[in-house]
C-alpha cells in the first residue's frame, strides 16, 4: 500500500509563522501523529506533499526512523493537484491511501476498515454523518450508491441538506487514480483541482465507490485554527484519560490531565489534577502523584509519593520515596528506595542511596550520596568552577549540617559529620566532626546604627 499525506497548506487561520502541520497536539506535531498512524499500517511507500514551510516540514521528516519521500506543491491549486505531485513516487501495483497532515486523530482501526471494504479494485471513502456539515463536501448517493461528492460552494440547496460528509480520506487503485487525476478539471467556484472529482470519474468507469465510517466524528476532524486545535487537544486528552481509567488508574479529575507522550501505569496509581506527563513516563504500583506535577521521561517506582508542584525530568524515583512539594529532579538523578527529597531541593546528575534525605532548601549537583545520609537545609554542592564540573561523594551515614558548602571534588567519609556553616574544601575523614566556621566573638560597646532624620 502507498500512503500519500497532504501537508503543503499554509494555515493562515493559525495566525502563526509555524507551518500548520507542525503545531503540536499532545506534545507531538500534527503531521507526526499522521505519520505514526501510516507507519502502523505497514505502508510500503510513504510520500508527504510539502509546500508552505517546506524546510521546517522536511526537518521533521528527516528525523523519521525510516525514509519518507516528499513531493513539492509549489502552488496551492487544490487537493487533486497536491496528489498529482506524488504520483511518480507511487507503486502502481498496490492501492494508494490519501491522508491529511492536519487530521491527526484518525485511528489505524478505522483506516483498516476502509482498506478492507475497498480492497484492491474499488474507490473507498471515509465518510461521517454530521449534524452541521456546513463548509464540507457532501456525499451524493443514488439508490444508496455514492455517485459523486459536491463541495459546499458548488452545492445546491438539496445537496447542502445532506448530512453525510466526505472526510477527504480515500483509498484507490493506483493505476486508476493516476488516470482519474489526469482528467480532473478546475471549472468550479474555487478554481481548484478537487480530489473529490475522481468519484464521478470512477462511477463513469464502472468502478464501485464504497465507504466506511470511523468510530467517532473527531477521528476526521481537521485543524484550521487554534480554536480547533484546542478542541482536538481536549478530545484527545479525554480519550487518554478514559483509557487510563479503564486500566484502573484513579484520576481525581479526568478533564485535568495532560499526557504528551506515553504514560505507563501500574496498579492502584492515583493522579491528582493539573499533572503533565511528557515523553515516556513509567509509574509503578501504588504511586500517588499529587496536584500540578510535571514529569518528563522518568520512572517512578512502586509506592513512591510525589507531593504537589514538583518537576521531575529524566530521573528515577525509587520505591517508597517521598518527593516534594516543590522539588526538582533534573536529568541523571537516580534515587534508591525510601529517599526523601523535600521542598525547594534540586538534584542534578546525583545518585542517592536508600534511606537518605534532603528535606529542604538544598542543591545537590554531580554527587554520589550513600545510605542513611542527612542533608541539612541550605546545603550546596559546589560542582562548577566556571569551566568544568566536579563530583562530590558523601558516604553512608554521613550528616551534613545546615548551610554547608561542599566544594568539589571532595569526599565526606562514612559516618562523618559536618558542622553547620562548614565550607568543605578538603576531604572530611570518616566518623569525625569537621567544622570550618571561624571562632564566634561578641563585640563589646557596639551600637546599632540608627537612621538619621532629615
Amino acid at each position: 500500500m502507498n500512503v500519500v499525506i497532504l501537508a503543503a497548506g499554509m494555515g493562515k487561520r493559525m495566525q502563526s509563522a509555524l507551518p500548520k502541520v507542525l503545531h503540536p497536539l499532545a506534545g507531538k506535531p500534527l503531521l507526526q501523529h499522521v505519520l505514526d498512524t501510516a507507519r502502523s499500517l505497514s505502508a510500503s511507500r510513504l510520500c508527504v506533499i510539502v509546500g508552505h514551510g517546506g524546510a521546517a516540514v522536511q526537518a521533521l521528516l528527516d528525523k523519521q526512523p525510516t525514509p519518507v519521500a516528499t513531493a513539492q506543491q509549489a502552488q496551492q491549486l487544490g487537493t487533486g493537484h497536491a496528489v498529482i505531485q506524488a504520483l511518480p513516487e507511487l507503486d502502481d501495483n498496490v492501492p494508494t491511501l490519501i491522508l491529511y497532515g492536519d487530521v491527526p486523530l484518525t485511528t489505524a482501526a478505522s483506516l483498516r476498515g476502509l482498506l478492507q471494504v475497498a480492497g484492491n479494485d474499488k474507490l473507498g471513502i471515509l465518510t461521517v454523518e454530521q449534524d452541521d456539515p456546513t463548509g464540507l463536501g457532501r456525499i451524493v448517493r443514488e439508490n444508496g450508491h455514492i455517485v459523486r461528492i459536491v463541495e459546499q460552494k458548488d452545492a445546491n440547496d438539496s445537496e447542502r441538506a445532506i448530512k453525510e460528509i466526505n472526510s477527504g480520506i480515500m483509498v484507490a487503485p493506483t493505476r486508476l487514480l493516476k488516470k482519474w487525476l489526469g482528467n480532473i478539471k478546475n471549472n468550479n467556484a474555487q478554481g481548484e483541482y478537487y480530489l473529490t472529482d475522481i468519484v464521478a470519474l470512477a462511477v463513469a468507469d464502472g468502478v464501485p465507490v464504497v465507504s466506511a465510517q470511523p468510530s467517532a466524528q473527531w477521528e476526521v476532524a481537521g485543524v484550521n485554527s487554534k480554536v480547533q486545535l484546542a478542541e482536538l487537544e481536549r478530545i484527545h486528552q479525554r480519550n487518554i484519560a478514559n483509557q487510563l481509567l479503564e486500566q484502573g488508574v484513579t484520576l481525581l479529575d479526568p478533564s485535568r490531565i495532560d499526557v504528551r507522550g506515553e504514560l505507563i501505569c501500574g496498579r492502584d496509581v492515583t493522579i491528582d489534577v493539573g499533572c503533565v506527563f511528557e515523553g515516556k513516563v513509567e509509574i509503578g504500583d501504588g504511586v500517588h502523584i499529587a496536584a500540578h506535577n510535571v514529569i518528563v521521561n522518568a520512572r517512578i517506582l512502586a509506592g513512591a509519593q510525589i507531593k504537589p508542584f514538583c518537576h521531575i525530568e529524566e530521573a528515577v524515583v525509587g520505591e517508597a520515596s517521598l518527593i516534594g512539594p516543590y522539588a526538582r529532579l533534573r536529568p541523571g538523578t537516580v534515587l534508591a528506595e525510601d529517599v526523601h527529597v523535600g521542598n525547594f531541593v534540586e538534584i542534578k546528575n546525583g545518585q542517592v542511596a536508600a534511606h537518605s534525605k534532603a528535606n529542604h532548601l538544598a542543591y545537590i549537583g554531580d554527587a554520589t550520596i550513600g545510605s542513611r545520609v542527612n542533608i541539612g537545609a541550605g546545603v550546596i554542592t559546589c560542582n562548577y568552577d566556571g569551566a568544568n564540573k566536579f563530583r562530590t561523594v558523601i558516604e553512608d551515614d554521613a550528616f551534613i549540617g545546615s548551610d554547608s558548602q561542599l566544594v568539589a571534588p571532595v569526599t565526606v567519609g562514612k559516618g562523618a559529620t559536618l558542622g553547620a556553616g562548614t565550607t568543605l574544601t578538603k576531604d572530611a575523614p570518616a566518623g569525625k566532626l569537621t567544622v570550618s566556621r571561624p571562632r564566634q566573638v561578641t563585640i563589646e560597646n557596639w551600637t546599632r546604627p540608627v537612621k538619621i532624620k532629615k
